[in-house]
């Protein structure tokens, strides 16, 4: 496991919503900022069903909206299919927290722990779970930024993920990162594998996206003229 995070002094919220490039309503003022701990994950979502990620000190709330969630479950249930015939491990959903080192706690909407990394086959039973997953699924909602989304990526291989699947409803596409420099966007019309993580998986994203709504295209309707301001 890596080293653990020093926390970090901010002289404002500014400082704050700055750095996490989240915006400001998903920061928690209590704890204060810098000095929060895993247990403030643990009784604040005991207490209010609130899911917060730590980071840097820092409580940062994890969101998700209805149809992200239905989707987490579609792609979820498919991978438990997959591993029902190749038992190389289990998941965990949008509510399983992992300590990808000390100080650092991210919660994946998927999260695939293999068994090659618990050698006596054993789900962990603390409230958050000491290990880095195999592979971690993010279904991006409407909040996610791109800055926290790299910085979580970047995390991930930090720490020892192997494979990182970026899941855009907009889109409906799916970013897989091998690294944290090397991905590749994948359409609706082609097939997500497991790599060397889950081998043999193939996935048609026409399958993974067939009950999403498609979503209107964006843009000034036809024969609108632009705003006097420059904008359309």
């Amino acid at each position: 496991m890596a080293a653990a995070l020093k926390p970090i002094r901010f002289d404002n919220l500014a400082e704050i919503v700055k750095h996490f490039g989240v915006s400001a309503r998903r920061i928690r003022a209590y704890p204060p900022p810098g000095k929060a701990t895993e247990n403030d994950v643990i009784t604040i979502h005991d207490r209010t069903d609130r899911l917060y990620e730590l980071v840097d000190g820092v409580l940062v709330e994890k969101i998700m909206s209805a149809p992200e969630s239905a989707l987490t479950l579609d792609l979820a249930w498919l991978l438990w299919n997959y591993l029902e015939q190749n038992p190389l491990g289990y998941l965990m959903g949008p509510d399983g927290a992992v300590r990808l080192m000390p100080g650092l706690v991210r919660i994946p909407d998927i999260s695939f722990i293999s068994w090659d990394d618990l050698p006596k086959r054993e789900r962990p039973t603390d409230p958050i779970a000491g290990l880095a997953p195999a592979l971690a699924v993010e279904v991006l909602s409407k909040g996610n930024t791109r800055r926290e989304m790299d910085r979580k990526v970047r995390e991930y291989f930090l720490c020892g993920v192997r494979l990182v699947w970026l899941v855009s409803l907009a889109a409906r596409s799916v970013r897989v990162y091998t690294a944290p420099d090397q991905s590749v966007t994948l359409a609706e019309n082609q097939t997500l594998d497991g790599g060397d993580v889950l081998p043999g998986l193939a996935l048609p994203l026409r399958r993974v996206f067939s009950e999403v709504p498609q979503q209107p295209k964006s843009g000034r309707p036809k024969g609108g003229k632009r705003r006097p301001n420059g904008r359309g």
